[in-house]
């Protein structure tokens, strides 16, 4: 019999660094807070004690999988490096203009977000490529020459080329790039034409400047952590979970750092994709809550939904249209403030507020004891009695109720004439209702009904949340997985290897070019499985073919699925049928009498998805074991509650549980309200469904 495989997952989030061991199907798991000024550090201390629970030394590893979320705060905090932009004369300006909408119409005050990069950091150069690829300006080399010595002199680190059009032309970008490596063979650099090849030069310029601003942070982390854990003895592949759900080799993480930008999160929708094949579920609402956010995500056909571009460190309440436009390959999701962690105040309005600010794990809720001192949500939790103050986080934290109680009276109780457990339930039902609402425009955009929908809870607070959330929403049936402390984290095991290759050309159906876009698919397709040989030379690798379609003159386009035998043998009527049957699908109806263009073609090679066992269906039985009682307060019924109290572990297949109760468990809390019962499955999701309906 052939060795066990052992494959570890750790995803750094805003609060906690989760670590999962893999040893053969038995997990083993930890949650450690995150050491800010040092990541590596608690990834080592998580490993040293997945591989004790495990009995196993480190160096028997396989492979580690890693996701995180370095990328995307060391965009929102500016703490990128000192990085120039060199781009085409007149379009200086392109990342300060934005497109010039107004994210909040009606705020007079309104503060667009500053762009990554001041003005005086922004270079140009005198060329210009057409929109069909054909030079207009040719690019003088001494003049790049002479730029690249102003930009030396300044001592930059990192350094983005952005030209005009060089999606369809790069040659001007790779004569850049032969001066820096010249000039400043230290320097750090990243092109557009290979960061993200597609038209709209505010999302590409800004997707080039946002990866190399990372890219020397990010470098130099990945590598002290190969270093940290060959130190422990652990010299197995470290591979890297990117946003699109797919994993990419450390070489090409520290090349596409922009890529990494969400990664964790992009570890969970794989995680309830997983779950979702398990139980042959097409319909699930991915719902993820950690210490610092929320994110949801929609889940149709055990696949979740993508999209090309999304935004990063959004500045107003994670308005849609405050944050930085990033073009990569990315799992559609909303993301809102709502985590743990995040902190509660009073407006002016004498409204209670939650997020987006969150108190991470440094100083962390005041229940911590770290210092802290305004209350978050894991204190209303708390006070509420979601949580046990001896037994979190397997009771390596212990919680201090007093001081949550103090925090909610002096910041929201003086001001709104309540007591502490009040004061908790309106910061609780905030929060709720913002992530309900969140939910709700998400699918309405997506034109779905969720009351049709299955919710997959996971994230460290969800299983606090979740049963409150789908009495908010209506959905009727909620799954709990085991493991779903550290949902993220078990995604990064479960995800394929995977690469997306883009590309924009302008082409309408009127002007179809068969032979061209099978040349272009063609070679898209070898690009992205390039990149997934670099992680596996052996695998079988598929391709996913996609473009982006719009009518002819309309602002935005939508994605459209070919089949491999679509793509290499392209034609204009099936082109255009699978076009207006999305957009029927999308908005109800489609637009007779007008052209359609493509404007973007993209292809995902992966290896394939995890072969899944279905899970067989589960009939009720006996009721579980209670361990106990103690009182929870049930926002439905308004006021505190006799809840039981039953050990997850301790409940057997078919086992029943009726609301209102906590099963308990090491990493989380499941809150079953008054209007929901439980049952265990034979994999170890708890089932929650309505009282009285069928399991």
């Amino acid at each position: 019999m052939g060795k066990e495989s052992v494959r570890m997952g750790v995803d750094i989030g805003g609060t906690f660094t989760d670590v999962v061991l893999e040893v053969g199907d038995a997990l083993f798991s930890t949650k450690v807070l995150t050491t800010y000024n040092a990541p590596e550090d608690a990834i080592i201390d998580g490993v040293a004690q997945v591989c004790a629970k495990a009995g196993i030394a480190a160096g028997v590893i396989d492979q580690i999988i890693h996701g995180t979320t370095l990328a995307t705060n060391a965009l929102i905090e500016r703490r990128g490096a000192k990085t120039a932009l060199i781009t085409t004369q007149g379009f200086r300006d392109v990342i300060e203009m934005r497109t010039e909408s107004r994210f909040e119409q009606y705020d007079l005050n309104l503060t667009l977000p500053p762009p990554l990069l001041p003005r005086q950091q922004r270079y140009t150069l005198s060329e210009r490529i057409d929109a069909l690829g054909n030079v207009l300006i040719p690019l003088d080399r001494a003049a790049v020459e002479a730029l690249v010595d102003e930009i030396a002199a300044a001592g930059y680190e990192s350094v983005a080329v952005g030209l005009i059009h060089s999606y369809l032309n790069d040659s001007h970008e790779q004569m850049v790039r032969d001066v820096l490596a010249e000039k400043m063979p230290d320097a750090m650099v990243s092109l557009s034409s290979e960061v993200s090849p597609q038209m709209r030069e505010y999302e590409r310029f800004n997707t080039v400047v946002a990866n190399a601003y990372i890219k020397p942070l990010m470098k130099s982390y990945l590598s002290r952590l190969e270093t940290r854990l060959a130190d422990e003895g652990v010299s197995c592949p470290i591979f890297l979970m990117h946003s699109g759900g797919g994993i990419i080799s450390i070489d090409s993480a520290a090349e596409f750092p922009v890529r990494l930008v969400e990664s964790g999160p992009a570890g969970g929708a794989v995680f309830a994709a997983n779950i979702a094949a398990r139980y042959g579920l097409d319909k699930v609402l991915s719902f993820d809550m950690g210490g610092t956010t929320a994110k949801i995500c929609l889940i149709k056909n055990q696949t979740p939904k993508t999209s090309r571009v999304f935004e990063v460190a959004r500045t107003y309440r994670f308005k849609k249209g405050s944050g930085m436009p990033i073009s990569i390959p990315v799992i559609d999701m909303v993301e809102i403030g709502a985590g743990g962690g995040s902190l509660a105040h009073v407006d002016v309005m004498r409204q209670i507020r939650v997020g987006p600010e969150s108190a991470g794990s440094e100083p962390g809720p005041a229940c911590y004891g770290r210092g802290g001192e305004r209350p978050a949500v894991t204190d209303a939790d708390l006070v509420l009695g979601r949580l046990d103050p001896d037994k979190f986080a397997g009771g390596t934290i212990k919680l201090d109720a007093s001081a949550s109680a103090i925090a909610l009276e002096s910041v929201l109780g003086v001001t709104l004439d309540m007591k502490a457990q009040e004061a908790a339930f309106g910061l609780a039902e905030v929060v709720d209702e913002n992530m309900a609402n969140a939910a709700r425009v998400h699918a309405v955009e997506n034109g779905e009904d969720l009351s049709e929908y299955t919710m997959i809870a996971f994230g460290g607070a969800a299983p606090l949340h979740a049963g409150r959330l789908c009495e908010k929403l209506g959905v009727e049936r909620l799954l709990v997985p085991p493991g779903a402390g550290v949902g993220s984290a078990i995604g990064f095991l479960r995800a394929p290897f995977s690469f997306e290759a883009n590309r924009s050309v302008y082409m309408r159906l009127s002007d179809f070019d068969a032979p061209r876009i099978k040349a272009l698919l063609s070679d898209l397709q070898s690009e992205a499985t390039k990149f997934v040989r670099s992680c596996d030379e052996r695998a079988e690798i598929r391709s996913e073919f996609k473009v982006y379609m719009r009518y002819t003159g309309q602002g935005w386009e939508i994605p459209v699925i070919l089949t491999q035998a679509q793509a290499m043998n392209p034609d204009a009527a099936t082109f255009e049928n699978l076009f207006e049957d999305e957009y029927s699908a999308l908005f109800g109806r489609s637009v007779d009498g007008m052209d359609v263009e493509i404007t973007v073609w993209a292809v995902n090679a992966t290896t394939p998805p995890q072969t899944v066992a279905r899970i067989a269906a589960q009939a009720p039985a006996a009721a579980a074991p209670v361990d106990g009682s103690r009182s929870i307060f049930d926002p439905a019924l308004g006021q505190t509650t006799d809840a039981a109290i039953v050990l997850r572990d301790a409940m057997e297949a078919g086992q029943t549980v009726q609301g209102p109760a906590a099963i308990t468990e090491d990493e989380t809390t499941i809150i079953l309200p008054s209007s929901r019962r439980a049952m265990r499955q034979p994999d170890g999701c708890i089932d929650i469904t309505t009282q009285g309906d069928a399991a």
